[in-house]
């Protein structure tokens, strides 16, 4: 494992850092192949309990939110959501909610029916919950870490301790689920902190890793800083996929930030997430992400640009996990389901008519 003093190094000297790329872009093409999957969480609720970390949006909301369950969005969106990434070939990365914002019984419905229309398993990051009770269809759960300095940690997020979240993750290994943390680079963090990732990443044999620049939220302590520098973000993919050659890595980019893919790709990332979808589907930014994927060298799995997928005239994904039991529950909202997707459906083809004009 690499030292602090390693890894401070490789962040200081710029050739350092293109050898350490270009060994795991090595490794990368070695245990993973050209692949490049595109992944998408689908948001469940806007309300967390907490809502106190520093740097979310969650954080925004809460004194909004008077009644929880009205933060909810509709099962008929969720399933539309569901339906079209099948259609395009695009992972679900997890289904995600705040703190409280569902008992475990109401995920295991909603995780149930997604499954169902999604044809596979899913993730799920809605905090730290009793893993022991989960139905079938959820393949592992998703510890938010954010930053693993501890110091850092408790200013940034104060109310969720990482103890709880470690002690979740470990359960779940026990029970025989997958494992995932989420990263957010540039919050203040040190390079040197990378040896404390790395050592949470190997004592609790986590399966996945989702490392995300820094979204500036109004209304935040972060609303005026700058996103976090790509080279910077590169180094941070490259170390962790060196050292950990079998680990799934997925980088989360920015509308903003689609130039970015290309290096992140060569540098370790299995996938890219964090886009906005309904906003670039068959325009500009959706090629580009594309061009990006190709530009390294890369297969993309999924795709942002063809109609027929989106219209469901063909398919990118097969479905592979069916819970029978849940068919009868799906198909009674079934007509509401694909309102919601021609709603989705309009809304794209919309934006993709206005990117084309200008």
């Amino acid at each position: 494992m690499l030292s602090e003093k390693e890894i401070n190094e490789i962040f200081k000297d710029s050739e350092k850092a293109l050898e350490v790329i270009k060994e795991a872009n090595k490794k990368t093409l070695r245990y993973f192949g050209k692949e490049v999957h595109l992944e998408r969480a689908i948001f469940l609720s806007w309300f967390c309990s907490l809502g106190d970390c520093k740097f979310c949006y969650m954080s925004t909301q809460k004194e909004r939110i008077k009644d929880p369950k009205r933060a909810r969005r509709s099962i008929y969106s969720i399933l539309a959501e569901a339906e079209i990434c099948r259609r395009i070939g695009m992972d679900i990365e997890f289904l995600s909610s705040g703190y409280g914002a569902y008992t475990v019984d109401e995920i295991n419905e909603i995780a149930d029916m997604v499954s169902y229309v999604y044809g596979d398993k899913v993730f799920l990051n809605i905090g730290v919950i009793d893993v022991s009770n989960l139905t079938d269809s959820v393949e592992g759960v998703v510890g938010s870490v954010e930053t693993i300095n501890p110091e850092l940690h408790k200013v940034l997020c104060p109310s969720k301790p990482i103890e709880p979240i470690e002690s979740m993750l470990k359960e779940a290994k026990d029970v025989g689920l997958k494992t995932c943390i989420t990263i957010i680079l540039g919050i203040g963090e040190e390079p040197k902190d990378l040896a404390l990732l790395f050592d949470f990443i190997e004592r609790n044999e986590v399966d996945k890793v989702v490392f995300y620049t820094l979204l500036p939220h109004e209304r935040t302590m972060f609303a005026d800083m700058p996103t976090t520098p790509s080279v910077y973000m590169a180094k941070t993919i490259a170390l962790t996929r060196i050292s950990f050659p079998h680990l799934w890595i997925t980088a989360g980019t920015w509308l903003t930030e689609l130039a970015n893919i290309g290096i992140l790709l060569l540098s370790g990332a299995n996938a890219i997430t964090k886009y906005p979808l309904f906003k670039i589907f068959g325009n500009r930014f959706g090629k580009k992400v594309e061009e990006e994927i190709r530009s390294a060298g890369r297969i993309p799995l999924a795709t942002l640009t063809d109609f027929d997928a989106l219209l469901g005239r063909k398919e990118y994904k097969k479905r592979r996990f069916l819970k029978k039991d849940v068919e009868k529950k799906v198909n009674n909202i079934w007509d509401r389901v694909e309102e919601k997707i021609d709603s989705y459906v309009e809304s794209i083809e919309r934006s993709s008519v206005k990117q084309l004009r200008f």
